[in-house]
C-alpha cells in the first residue's frame, strides 16, 4: 500500500467554495455552513485502509463537535469507475454502516480535492467562524499495522483550542494515507511529490 502525505495548504487560506451532491442529491457548500464556529472538511472515502482505520472515529468525532457548533462534512474525490467501492451508492452504505451524521459529498469531477490541494486520504481541513483555515493535517498518530488505536488526538486538541477561542499548535503534521485516486490524465502537477 503506497504511502502520500498531505500536501499542507497554507494555513489562512478562504475554505475553496464548492457545490457537491450529498447522499440524498442535495447541493452543500460552504455557504451552507456560514454562522458555525467552525467548519471541517475530511477529504475520505470507503475503500482505502487508513480512512477504514479510523471511520468510526471520524463518526464519533463529527457528533462530539456538531454538538457545539461546528459544522463537518465529508467529501470522496475519488475514481469511482476505477473504484467502484467509492461509488455514490457505496457511500450511502458506507455512511450508514459507519453512522456518519455529517454531508458526505462527491466530487465526480475532483476539481474540489485539487483546490484543497488534496494528496490523500484521508485530510482534514479545519477554518474558523469566517471559514478561514486554523488546521490541516493529521487525525492522530493511529497508521493500518502500528497498533496504535485511532483517537483523534491531534484533531480534537485543534478543534477544542478553535472553540476555545487560542492560537492554534506551530506544529501540524501532515495526514498520511493512500493517493488520492485521480482519473487518468486529471492528475493534478502536485501528484506524486508527496509520496513516503
Amino acid at each position: 500500500m503506497a504511502k502520500t502525505k498531505s500536501m499542507m495548504l497554507a494555513l489562512g487560506t478562504r475554505v475553496p467554495d464548492f457545490a457537491l451532491p450529498d447522499l440524498t442529491g442535495e447541493t452543500v457548500g460552504p455557504s451552507d455552513f456560514a454562522g458555525k464556529k467552525g467548519l471541517l472538511v475530511m477529504l475520505i472515502c470507503n475503500h482505502c485502509p487508513y480512512v477504514q482505520l479510523v471511520a468510526d472515529e471520524l463518526a464519533r468525532l463529527a457528533v462530539d463537535y456538531q454538538k457545539k457548533g461546528v459544522a463537518v462534512v465529508g467529501i470522496n474525490s475519488n475514481d469511482a469507475d476505477a473504484y467502484p467501492a467509492d461509488a455514490p451508492d457505496q457511500m450511502r452504505l458506507e455512511a450508514a454502516r459507519r453512522g456518519y451524521r455529517f454531508p458526505y459529498l462527491f466530487d465526480q469531477s475532483q476539481a474540489v480535492a485539487k483546490a484543497f490541494q488534496a494528496a490523500c486520504t484521508p485530510e482534514f481541513y479545519l477554518f474558523d467562524g469566517k471559514q478561514n483555515l486554523i488546521y490541516r493535517g493529521q487525525l492522530d498518530d493511529a497508521r493500518p499495522g502500528n497498533g496504535i488505536p485511532p483517537s483523534g488526538k491531534d484533531l480534537r486538541a485543534a478543534l477544542d483550542l478553535l472553540l476555545a477561542g487560542k492560537s492554534q499548535a506551530e506544529d501540524q503534521r501532515p495526514s498520511i494515507g493512500c493517493n488520492v485516486k485521480w482519473r487518468p490524465g486529471n492528475e493534478p502537477t502536485y501528484y506524486g511529490v508527496t509520496r513516503v
